[in-house]
C-alpha cells in the first residue's frame, strides 16, 4: 500500500502533467519512449518508488523545479491550472508577413518538433512566449496584448504570465 507521501508526490506529478495537458501516452509521445506511461502512472499512483535522479530527470523533462514535486508544508504552485496559451494558426495566417514574421517561423519550428499539423492551434508554454518577447523586443505582458489585439491569442491568455516575467 503506497505511503501518504508517496501518494501526495503522486498526485503532484499528475497535477503538472495535466496541467500541461498531457494524458499519460502524451507524456510517453512528447518524451519519444523515454517515459512510459505505465511507468509515470504508477508514479502518479504512488505503486512505483521514483528515485531521486528519475524525480529530477522528470522535473526537466516537464519544465518545474525538483520542489514544486516535492511533499511539504506550502501547497505547490501547480495546482491550480494555468490559462492556456493557444495561438490561432488561422487567424496568424492572415495576418501581415511583417507582423507574423517572426512568430510564422516560431510557430513553425514547434510544429516541426512536436509533429503537430492540424493547422488551426497550436498550444505554447509560457518560455515560449517569453522567447517570442525576446524577438519581438517586447515585455511578455505587452507581447501578450498586442497577440490579443491581432486576434492570434484569445484575451484568457492574460492570465497566463506569472507576475514574475
Amino acid at each position: 500500500m503506497p505511503s501518504d507521501y508517496a501518494k501526495t508526490l503522486g498526485a503532484r506529478l499528475r497535477a503538472i502533467r495535466t496541467q500541461q495537458g498531457l494524458s499519460l501516452h502524451g507524456v510517453e509521445e512528447k518524451s519519444r519512449g523515454r517515459w512510459k506511461a505505465v511507468v509515470v502512472g504508477s508514479y502518479e499512483r504512488g505503486d512505483r518508488s521514483v528515485t531521486v535522479q528519475k524525480l529530477a530527470e522528470l522535473a526537466e523533462f516537464y519544465g518545474v523545479p525538483v520542489s514544486e514535486l516535492l511533499p511539504g508544508d506550502s501547497s505547490p504552485g501547480v495546482l491550480a491550472p494555468a490559462p492556456k496559451l493557444v495561438i490561432d494558426l488561422e487567424r496568424m495566417a492572415q495576418l501581415p508577413r511583417e507582423k507574423a514574421g517572426p512568430l510564422a517561423r516560431y510557430v513553425a519550428t514547434i510544429q516541426s518538433q512536436r509533429g503537430d499539423y492540424n493547422g488551426r492551434v497550436l498550444s505554447i508554454r509560457q518560455e515560449d512566449l517569453r522567447s517570442l518577447a525576446v524577438i519581438y523586443d517586447k515585455s511578455p505582458a505587452d507581447l501578450t496584448e498586442e497577440l490579443i489585439s491581432w486576434g492570434v491569442l484569445d484575451s484568457s491568455a492574460r492570465g497566463a504570465m506569472d507576475p514574475a516575467s
